[in-house]
């Protein structure tokens, strides 16, 4: 058994034990679908340092030196992690959490009493209102072509908008079902697998609003961390 290995089944083991004390504590904002929940916004720095301090978890980024972010091809850049998404020494711990793998997340994901969602659930919250009494201009039962609505205006794309990299949770525009950044902002993982790789949704600050869309299908090998690539939960309906 690889150190990974033995470390990653160490992390879920102690899940069971902090997931009543610790992912109790944290503040919960959550949005209740009639077939599931679902985290409002990505998992931020902030939530994931709890994960990581009750668990002792030190990611493969951290472990390897680096996240990677593509510049002509992939390259991996040096203190680039989940702290530090962007390098340096400070980053806002309301950015999401990014540089994880699939395991990271899916591991965050049970320590908070949820899972990563299927691809199906993923685009089920993001394109189709499904709120009993959502405010306007949203309407019950329709199905959007972005997450944000009827077009991309909101988002944070590579088009000129407030946010030349990855945006604060919650300071772009709510879009179906009262989601943030569903479309763009980050990449975010789904559980949904394809041999060694797994399934990426919504597109990311990098990239066009076309990459919003639901009929986009992203694969990336589930060992892999980079800057684009973050995640969110669902849990059990309350």
């Amino acid at each position: 058994m690889s150190f990974f290995d033995a470390f990653f089944r160490r992390t879920l083991a102690l899940a069971w034990f902090s997931a009543v004390c610790g992912a109790a504590a944290q503040p919960v904002d959550r949005v209740t679908l009639p077939e599931f929940d679902i985290d409002r916004t990505e998992v931020t720095i902030a939530q994931f340092a709890r994960f990581a301090a009750a668990t002792g978890l030190r990611t493969r980024a951290e472990r390897d030196g680096g996240g990677f972010e593509y510049v002509g091809g992939w390259q991996q850049r040096a203190g680039w992690t989940w702290r530090t998404p962007d390098g340096g020494t400070t980053a806002s711990d309301q950015l999401p959490a990014v540089h994880l793998t699939h395991g990271e997340a899916h591991a965050y994901c049970q320590w908070a009493g949820g899972r990563l969602p299927t691809a199906a659930e993923w685009l089920s919250a993001a394109y189709t209102e499904q709120r009993a009494s959502p405010p306007s201009p949203w309407q019950r039962g329709k199905t959007y072509e972005y997450p944000t609505g009827d077009n991309p205006q909101g988002a944070n794309t590579s088009a000129t908008d407030a946010w030349p990299r990855a945006a604060p949770a919650g300071s772009t525009a709510p879009g179906v079902n009262g989601l943030f950044d569903m479309g763009a902002n980050a990449w975010e993982w789904a559980s949904d697998a394809r041999g060694a790789e797994r399934r990426t949704l919504g597109g990311s600050w990098w990239y066009g609003a076309s990459q919003m869309r639901a009929e986009v299908s992203a694969w990336k090998d589930a060992d892999f961390a980079a800057v684009y690539i973050g995640f969110r939960c669902v849990y059990p309906k309350r």
